[in-house]
C-alpha cells in the first residue's frame, strides 16, 4: 500500500527485455534504500513492484534497485517503454505511523492516460489528460486519483478528457514536468470511487424495475 506521495525519482540503469519478463535496475540515493529487505514493494510510476535485488553503497552515495517485471504489467503499464536514463517516481511501501499525505494508492494500475495538452508558466501547470472510455466513470471533478504514482485531484471535466493542476513541489519531486504532449501517464482511480461507483451499478442492475422516484 502507498500513500501517492512520491519520494525522489530514479534513473534508469537498465531495462532488458527477456522470454517476456524485463530486468529493471534503477539507481537512487541510498538513503531511500535503508532497511530495504528482497521482497519488499516498491511503486515506480505509480506501478508496485518487487524488490528482486539491491545494493547501497553509503548514505551519501547512489545505491541501485532491481525488479522483474512481467508481461502484464508490461501490457498494462508504462514501464515497457522505459529506456536507460529515463526518470521514474519512486516510493516505498507505507509503514505504521507514516503521515497520509495523499490518498491510499494499491500499486495496481487500471489503465494509461494520454496528454492532450500541457500549458506551463512560472507558477502553474495545468495538464489535460484523456483515458479510455470505460474508466471515464470513476473519474469525478475534485476527485483522487494517482497519475505515475502521484496522489493528485481532479479539475475541470470534459467531453475528452479531463485536467490537473500541479503545483511547482509536484513537478521538482516527479517526472510528470518532464512529460509531453503524446507520452502516457499510468493511471489508478481512487479505490473508493471505483468501489461505490460499481456498487451502485450493481445494485440498479440487480433492482431495475423493481424502485420507484
Amino acid at each position: 500500500m502507498f500513500t501517492g506521495i512520491v519520494q525522489t525519482q530514479a534513473t534508469v540503469v537498465s531495462a532488458v527485455l527477456r522470454e517476456g519478463i524485463m530486468k529493471l535496475v534503477l539507481s537512487v540515493d541510498s538513503h531511500h534504500l535503508e532497511k530495504l529487505t528482497h521482497g519488499a514493494s516498491i511503486a515506480i510510476n505509480g506501478c508496485c513492484l518487487t524488490v528482486t535485488d539491491f545494493e547501497v553503497r553509503g548514505a551519501d552515495v547512489v545505491g541501485q534497485v532491481s525488479f522483474d517485471v512481467i508481461d502484464e504489467t508490461l501490457k498494462l503499464t508504462n514501464l515497457s517503454a522505459l529506456q536507460q536514463g529515463d526518470r521514474v517516481n519512486f516510493e516505498r511501501s507505507v509503514t505504521f505511523g507514516t503521515e497520509l499525505g495523499g490518498h491510499i494508492v494499491s500499486g495496481h494500475i487500471h489503465c494509461q492516460a494520454t496528454i492532450l495538452a500541457f500549458i506551463r508558466d512560472a507558477d502553474n501547470c495545468r495538464i489535460k489528460l484523456a483515458i479510455p472510455e470505460q474508466w471515464k466513470k470513476y473519474i469525478l471533478y475534485k476527485g483522487f486519483i494517482s497519475v505515475n504514482g502521484a496522489s493528485l485531484t481532479v479539475g475541470k471535466l470534459e467531453e475528452d478528457g479531463f485536467w490537473l493542476h500541479l503545483i511547482p513541489e509536484t513537478l521538482a519531486l516527479t517526472n510528470i514536468g518532464l512529460a509531453h504532449v503524446g507520452d502516457v501517464f499510468n493511471i489508478e482511480v481512487d479505490q473508493q470511487t471505483y468501489t461505490t461507483v460499481n456498487t451502485v451499478e450493481h445494485y440498479l442492475r440487480k433492482n431495475r424495475g423493481n424502485f420507484s422516484l
